[in-house]
């Protein structure tokens, strides 16, 4: 089967994809990584080159190795990015990913830390989900009975089987799953005037009207509260892995995901040890992909901060907080 990536970024999180790109070419992917963007491209993609098989305005192509290229497709939605990945991902299996067999959504915030053919494996049988941070959430939380309550006089009918709650920085699927990604996108369309517009978010940017936000509030992960809803409305299968596949809690990750702010990009691992936060797996698994086949990073800052790491690991030994 050939298999496509996919991810969404803008700003300094390009560092996070040249991280990603890194640990796929050293896992053993081979084949095409699709960058959806805003804004400007980094210094590291100046080699990029204009790419009209692509069928994508303003498409350009990097060869990063002998088995990979680093497409970067320029957006022009006024979505919130994290609101576009269904959207994005259809656009894909439409045009220029219409011939791959697989498609395998990540956040610029992750990286992988098993052999890439793992993820076809496990998604051969149905949607590949990771659990949440947050997760579990029951199946008769008030807001699985606020989804059900919003989406009853609409055609898309829930039915809670798991109290699994989804991240939604991961999505893996085979092209024979691919309504999926239509019923996602549709419980967003139908959710979008509860948030204000699929432009907000409880990320940066325009942020959430005050009566969308809060624990309690139906929508207010938005594309992940909709992730989780499609979860409900989907008949078929979906295999998730518990919170230890993003690292969110000790086990076997394979997905390091780094949550919230500030990114590993963006951290100081020896103040904040010293204000008592561990460094976590998915930090120095970052600086290990940080630079490699594609370079983001200076040498010497990659070395600096491994070694801050090592450091902060050593003080976090005997000074954290509880």
């Amino acid at each position: 089967m050939t298999s496509i990536i996919c991810t969404l970024f803008e700003s300094h999180y390009h560092y996070g994809l040249a991280a990603l790109t890194n640990s796929l070419s050293h896992y053993g992917f081979s084949g095409s990584i699709f960058a959806g963007y805003r804004g400007v491209l980094p210094g590291w993609a100046n080699i990029a080159k204009e790419d009209a098989s692509l069928e994508w305005p303003g498409g350009t192509t990097m060869v990063v190795s002998p088995a990979i290229k680093l497409h970067f497709l320029p957006l022009d939605t006024d979505y919130h990015l994290t609101n576009y990945k269904p959207d994005f991902m259809q656009r894909l299996w439409k045009g220029p990913a219409r011939d791959a067999g697989g498609m395998y959504y990540l956040d610029p915030d992750i990286v992988t830390s098993v052999r890439w053919s793992f993820f076809e494996e496990w998604s051969s049988s149905g949607i590949a989900l990771c659990e949440d941070v947050n997760s579990p959430l029951p199946l008769h939380h008030p807001r699985r009975l606020a989804w059900r309550k919003y989406f009853k006089n609409t055609n898309i009918s829930l039915q809670a089987r798991e109290t699994i709650y989804a991240n939604g920085g991961f999505v893996g699927l085979t092209k024979d799953n691919s309504d999926f990604l239509e019923l996602w996108k549709k419980v967003q369309e139908a959710m979008a005037p509860e948030i204000g517009g699929l432009n907000c978010s409880s990320l940066a940017g325009t942020p959430l009207p005050e009566s969308a936000r809060g624990p309690y509030a139906p929508f207010g992960k938005t594309d992940q509260d909709a992730l989780n809803i499609a979860v409900e409305a989907w008949e078929g299968r979906v295999n998730f892995v518990g919170k230890e596949g993003m690292a969110f809690i000790q086990g076997a990750p394979m997905l390091p995901h780094a949550l919230g702010a500030p990114k590993p990009w963006h951290q100081k691992p020896i103040s904040q040890a010293l204000n008592g936060r561990p460094p976590r797996r998915v930090d120095s698994d970052y600086w290990k992909f940080a630079n490699g086949s594609v370079n983001a990073q200076k040498p010497g800052l990659v070395k600096r901060r491994k070694l801050a790491l090592k450091v902060a690991s050593f003080i976090s030994r005997f000074y954290y907080r509880k």
